[in-house]
């Protein structure tokens, strides 16, 4: 069992950064392959990013490719989703999401999942 807590989420300008973190319970964080997941208002739930259990493997869904970064610190039992150049589209509760064993684009894939952080980007 794995609880989450994202935080780092608000309000910025287009062209702006935002670092999210995603603090997990338990001592087996490492065990745990880690995602990042979206939902605008009246949109479905989407794939943002993901990173193996060591940190070795990651993974970006083509709107985010080369502006956002995944990252963890599993003696930190944190993942991080670092925003950057950040465009109005971007904006929606971004959550973070733990799968036992390989990563997976598929949300239905996780079965622990935080409470969700805003994300607004606007001028």
């Amino acid at each position: 069992q794995v609880q989450l807590v994202e935080s780092g989420g608000g309000l910025v300008q287009p062209g702006g950064s935002l670092r999210l973190s995603c603090a997990a319970s338990g001592r087996t964080f490492s065990t745990y392959s880690m995602g990042w997941f979206r939902q605008a208002p009246g949109k479905e739930r989407e794939f943002v990013s993901a990173i193996s259990r060591g940190g070795g493997i990651t993974d970006y869904s083509d709107s985010v490719k080369g502006r956002f970064t995944i990252s963890r610190a599993n003696a930190k039992s944190t993942v991080y989703l670092q925003m950057n150049s950040l465009k109005p589209e971007d904006t929606a509760v971004y959550y973070c999401a733990a799968r036992y064993g390989v990563m997976d684009v598929t949300d239905k894939a996780y079965g622990y999942w935080g409470q969700g952080t805003q994300v607004t980007v606007s001028s």
